[in-house]
């Protein structure tokens, strides 16, 4: 996988007053932007070229990462406009900027120690997701792992979504047929969820995963964020 997408297009609403002025994937979890612990770990296992779709104070992206260089990458930016078209309407977006190989896709509000290098590079079917246990904020989780690596929307013991796997283009095949035209009138940039579309390949038996049990954190909240550093700060007392 020489490729990979980055999400970071989010109004981060929940994350109020900070996302004022700073996108959530900018803001710092111990010790340096959030979003370059995804650009470092990629860089890491061979990853060369990086889409990174923007949004909400788009600008500040290319002026705090700019190129990629200093990782050894290559970063350009899909922006969608000043509405996010969520994440199926973000992938189809970028598309054009990714190449025909599977890639790498990870939201950029999230953080975990993680090894992106034992993602497969060639998913069984249109994707493989890594999944991790239910966290306090979402005890129901999102999808069942079975014993034969395979993922499905229906049965107990679910687990959560991390916001990290690796996808083939041909998952957006058929989004019109899943997902319609979108909640947008803007035929050329629809927005849609992905979760519609996994939902509809997991039933063709076409989606993996994996249980990542290591640290994992939705930065979904100030809460959130504060107790990452708080951590951190613990840990080098």
């Amino acid at each position: 996988m020489r490729h990979a997408l980055i999400f970071a297009a989010g109004l981060g609403e929940r994350m109020r007053p900070l996302t004022d002025h700073t996108p959530k994937p900018l803001l710092t979890v111990r010790g340096k932007p959030l979003i370059v612990w995804h650009l470092e770990k990629l860089a890491a296992i061979g990853v060369h070229y990086v889409v990174i779709n923007t949004s909400h104070l788009a600008e500040q992206f290319p002026e705090t990462l700019g190129d990629g260089a200093r990782w050894g990458l290559r970063i350009r930016y899909a922006y969608e406009g000043p509405t996010p078209l969520e994440t199926g309407g973000g992938m189809l977006h970028a598309l054009p900027l990714l190449g025909p190989e599977p890639f790498i896709v990870i939201n950029g509000d999230v953080w975990t120690d993680a090894d992106f290098g034992a993602l497969p590079a060639e998913p069984d079917g249109v994707a493989h997701l890594l999944m991790v246990s239910n966290p306090p904020h979402h005890p129901r989780g999102d999808f069942v792992l079975g014993e034969d690596g395979k993922l499905r929307d229906e049965g107990d013991a679910r687990l959560t979504y991390s916001g990290i796997g690796v996808y083939r283009r041909e998952l957006l095949d058929d989004w019109r047929g899943v997902a319609g035209h979108g909640d947008t009138t803007d035929d050329k940039h629809p927005r849609f969820k992905l979760a519609p579309l996994l939902r509809a390949a997991m039933q063709r038996g076409e989606v993996n995963g994996s249980h990542h049990r290591g640290e994992w954190t939705d930065v979904g909240s100030p809460e959130r964020l504060a107790a990452l550093n708080v951590q951190h700060s613990g840990e080098n007392a």
